[in-house]
């Protein structure tokens, strides 16, 4: 279901007029997850891309979309909630260039992650791990890369919107370590803090 706030999806089923408010139902955790955790950081600008991405690539930017830019990212603190994306961080993956914090690309089954720009903190948390848990469980993933929140939709971020303040963009083998699998890969909601 679509999480464009306010939306009514009107469905016809038995005879039934049945009306649901996107992101007010209990199995509409994106448009909760989106609004609840960017706690208190506006957004600092807005980009609108002059090119869009491939036609045949669903996540990329639109021309004549526009897509807000964070500067910040909500405060850390010793359980940071935050919302776990999926990123390819081998060449040629959606992650787009290689890797900020040390120029390289790394393999999906390394427990690396990119931070939102905010937490990214220019820097400072590279080659440092954090602890992220979800689901009862708990791992440790390397900082290497930021989510950019300020830029985006050109080729050095794979054409993609830039992200959302509250973003942990984690490798397939973070995903696997938490045990999330299935339909809950994509965006999942976690914690985190610095380990």
């Amino acid at each position: 279901m679509s999480t464009t706030a306010g939306r009514l999806v009107l469905a016809l089923a038995a005879g039934v007029l049945l009306v649901t408010l996107a992101g007010r139902c209990s199995g509409d955790t994106d448009h909760h997850l989106r609004r609840e955790l960017a706690d208190g950081c506006q957004p600092s600008g807005t980009l609108r891309p002059a090119k869009g991405g491939p036609a045949s690539c669903d996540e990329c930017c639109k021309v004549g979309r526009a897509y807000p830019t964070y500067a910040c990212s909500p405060p850390v603190t010793g359980s940071t909630r935050a919302v776990m994306t999926l990123n390819d961080f081998e060449e040629g993956g959606d992650g787009g260039d290689p890797s900020e914090c040390d120029g390289r690309f790394h393999k999906n089954s390394e427990r690396v992650v990119a931070l939102s720009t905010g937490w990214y903190a220019k820097g400072r948390r590279c080659g440092k791990n954090i602890r992220i848990s979800a689901k009862g469980r708990s791992v440790l993933a390397k900082v290497v890369d930021e989510c950019d929140s300020l830029h985006g939709c050109d080729k050095p971020h794979a054409y993609q919107p830039p992200c959302r303040p509250n973003i942990v963009d984690a490798s397939q083998a973070v995903w696997d370590a938490l045990g999330i699998t299935g339909d809950d890969v994509g965006e999942y909601p976690i914690t985190w803090s610095d380990a």
